[in-house]
């Protein structure tokens, strides 16, 4: 970094490179690197103006030779079930979304977040897929819809989060050091301090990085947005199978379980007379052998140019029947916030 650079988000440095900036550029106490590090990631300072424990003339010399770009809540939507749609607006004029899914009986609250501004993957089955990827979320875009989340989350139901899962817009796989980074700053004891076994990242199946989350033995869980078991099928409606196939999903997952003995869960939209009878069951089955995993059967929620249809609940329950007889952990998550857009695939900035 030149002396005279300005530095595009003082949230993009480590606390290391912060605090040398401080130590050695602006010739204050190393002390200052702590409670600059705290505001930004414990108390999500939205200015540099709000460091009230910093010197009035340290703080204007942060807002000289610094930018800090915090995302802005843009709108917020309630559905009938308590589920909550927050749309963000970010620095650049973008927009994104992140979903907070109460269900307060379990006392379980979980926010869905998003890594991209649009997807590049193009699943014929999900809105998000439709808008393009604009950009990738910087490491603290993905933070502050963690951050501010919990704190509708605290104001609304009396409850910090329990649970996050990147889920949104967006492949978090195809974002992976931003990803990565945002996961450890909700997990340092300087930032909110969650559980990594509290945090799940989806993924539409991007082999090679899934072999990488093994590698780097991360601690957090592992989902896969499979949703059909059969490669001319799932080419159908999700063209990264293409690159992808069930085969090496199938060793990727089998290595990511061997090197992290994480949770897995593989995420299915059971669709009518496409993916949900007996003999898919058993295709489901026979991929699910090499590691353990957990099947979720996820209610499609219908989008604008998709023309297929959620199972019937007939058939939905025989295709689980055959699933638990062939010895497959299953459950059927009912969709949450269809009336605002925010379930699962539905994500795509609308009104």
């Amino acid at each position: 970094m030149s002396s005279d650079a300005k530095i595009t988000d003082i949230r993009r440095l480590s606390k290391e490179d912060l605090t040398h900036y401080l130590v050695d550029k602006l010739q204050v106490p190393r002390y200052r690197g702590d409670q600059v590090w705290k505001w930004l990631w414990q108390k999500g300072a939205r200015s540099f103006e709000q460091m009230s424990d910093l010197p009035k003339s340290l703080r204007e010399t942060l807002g000289r030779q610094l930018t800090l770009l915090p995302i802005e809540f843009d709108k917020v939507q309630h559905s009938d079930d308590g589920t909550i749609k927050s749309r963000f607006k970010l620095h650049d004029g973008h927009l994104i979304e992140a979903v907070l899914i109460p269900v307060p009986t379990l006392k379980r609250y979980t926010v869905c977040v998003s890594s991209q501004v649009g997807c590049s993957l193009a699943c014929s089955f999900c809105a998000t897929g439709k808008m393009k990827r604009v950009r990738n979320l910087d490491p603290g875009e993905i933070y502050d819809q963690v951050f501010l989340v919990n704190q509708q989350c605290e104001e609304t139901f009396g409850c910090r989060l329990t649970n996050i899962v990147f889920m949104g817009m967006g492949e978090p796989l195809l974002t992976y050091p931003n990803v990565m980074q945002s996961i450890e700053l909700i997990r340092s004891e300087e930032g909110l301090h969650m559980s990594p076994k509290r945090i799940t990242v989806s993924t539409a199946g991007i082999a090679k990085m899934i072999r990488k989350l093994g590698d780097d033995q991360v601690r957090f869980n592992l989902a896969l947005s499979l949703h059909a078991a059969d490669d001319a099928k799932r080419n159908k409606i999700m063209p990264i199978n293409e690159q992808n196939n069930l085969e090496a999903l199938r060793q990727a997952l089998t290595y990511f379980y061997h090197q992290t003995h994480n949770k897995i869960t593989l995420e299915y939209i059971a669709f009518q007379q496409f993916n949900d009878d007996p003999t898919d069951a058993k295709k489901l089955a026979h991929f699910c052998r090499s590691f353990p995993a957990m099947v979720n059967i996820i209610e499609y929620n219908p989008i604008d140019g998709f023309q297929m249809t959620k199972s019937d609940p007939a058939r939905l329950d025989l295709f689980v029947k055959e699933l638990t007889k062939l010895g497959v952990s299953v459950t059927v998550r009912r969709s949450r916030g269809k009336d605002i857009d925010a379930a699962c695939g539905q994500l795509a900035n609308k009104g």
